[in-house]
């Protein structure tokens, strides 16, 4: 049979009934459209996530900090160290003190950070205002940046912030003693940019700029920036041999990414359950087409119809159907997650909030979503197509 009979004898079923195969096909849609949103859903969560990671640079880079016992400590001696480990390309280094942030009028406790520019591009640090330091830092001497946090407590709008002052008064504990004296910076330094950080109460300063003014007795922690990811494992082994505590990037975005697939085999599983209830729908369809349509094969069979002939006809209907509830499934999904998105980044931008896209679908998603819907019309349709091959022609054609 050539293909355009077979093409023309498969759609038919529009003509014939077109009610109960439009009514199949949009429960298999519901199915398919189930899973596409749960999945969906997965995926979108797991793109909030990564977003929040700046990629590049920071998953060469290894967060290397002082044990609890200060067996060892990140001093200068011990950067310059960690920089001749081979495949290191560089090491930034962050000095910490607790200070008394004073901003129009307001003081609180925080920590003041001296960092070098490089420090924000190798701990995934961004900017949400502003600008982080450059590398030209000695321009910068008089540039601060602030967490959000910090700004929230202070009552500050993000939007308001750069371009105002800000000063200190620093902690610093007395050598050979444990009394700690209040030392008041002299100079007022103007916010450059706001960094992301909704938990520390923190602020960040050019790292020449707090050595230049205070004895740092060791730093708090240090990026080591590695040449290329092959060298992690390497690099990470040389540095706990010195006794360090490191943790990286790579890892756990590594580790997200394996609890999310997890997450959205979880939610495909729950979205199938809709998806079976609609293939035993679509099955019950066929079965009632091959009792309708007894007497046609008996006729097809008589007049020189192979069984195969019979097979394909029954089989290329169940895939058509299958493929276009796929289709439709794939368009409930996707009209259903784009529409939350833009209520939710509706809200989001009346209120003040940040846009996010809580639904997420990835194209190879949606063709591997296509392709198996035409497999579970497939599979629904090979019982069918099997009964209707194995009719006697004569027991066909007497059916009533």
């Amino acid at each position: 049979m050539k293909t355009r009979d077979i093409a023309r004898l498969s759609t038919r079923m529009f003509k014939t009934n077109p009610s109960r195969t439009w009514l199949t096909i949009l429960g298999m849609g519901v199915g398919i459209g189930a899973v596409v949103i749960l999945v969906g859903l997965g995926f979108g969560l797991q793109n909030i996530l990564m977003e929040q990671i700046v990629f590049g640079e920071t998953l060469l880079s290894l967060n290397v900090t002082n044990p609890s016992s200060k067996a060892v400590v990140l001093n200068e001696k011990m950067v310059e160290e960690l920089g001749n480990i081979p495949n290191v390309k560089d090491v930034s280094p962050l000095a910490q003190m607790s200070a008394l942030i004073t901003f129009e009028k307001l003081t609180s406790n925080g920590s003041l950070q001296g960092v070098m520019p490089s420090y924000f591009k190798y701990a995934g640090i961004s900017t949400v205002k502003g600008k982080a330091f450059s590398e030209e830092g000695e321009k910068e001497t008089s540039s601060i940046l602030l967490s959000t946090a910090a700004l929230k407590l202070f009552g500050v709008d993000v939007e308001q912030a750069v371009g105002k002052k800000v000063t200190f008064r620093v902690f610093v504990q007395q050598p050979d003693s444990t009394e700690v004296k209040e030392v008041p910076i002299e100079k007022e330094y103007t916010i450059s940019g706001v960094v992301e950080d909704p938990f520390s109460i923190s602020a960040f300063i050019l790292l020449d700029e707090i050595t230049s003014r205070f004895a740092i007795p060791y730093f708090e922690r240090a990026q080591v920036r590695v040449e290329d990811t092959q060298f992690l494992d390497a690099a990470t082994k040389e540095v706990v041999a010195k006794g360090f505590m490191v943790t990286a990037f790579s890892k756990t975005v590594e580790q997200a990414n394996k609890i999310f697939r997890g997450i959205q085999v979880v939610l495909a599983l729950f979205g199938s359950i809709a998806l079976i209830v609609s293939s035993i729908g679509m099955f019950n369809t066929m079965t009632v087409t091959l009792l309708e349509r007894t007497g046609e094969i008996g006729i097809m069979r008589t007049i020189g119809g192979s069984p195969n002939t019979i097979k394909v006809l029954f089989i290329s209907e169940s895939i058509l159907m299958g493929f276009l509830g796929g289709m439709m499934g794939i368009l409930i999904g996707v009209v259903f997650g784009f529409g939350v998105n833009f209520l939710l980044n509706s809200v989001a931008a009346r209120f003040g909030g940040v846009k996010m896209n809580l639904f997420d679908f990835p194209l190879v998603f949606l063709l591997f979503i296509a392709s198996f819907s035409a497999i579970v019309g497939f599979l629904t349709g090979v019982f069918p197509a099997r009964r209707a091959a194995s009719l006697s022609p004569l027991d066909a054609i007497r059916y009533k």
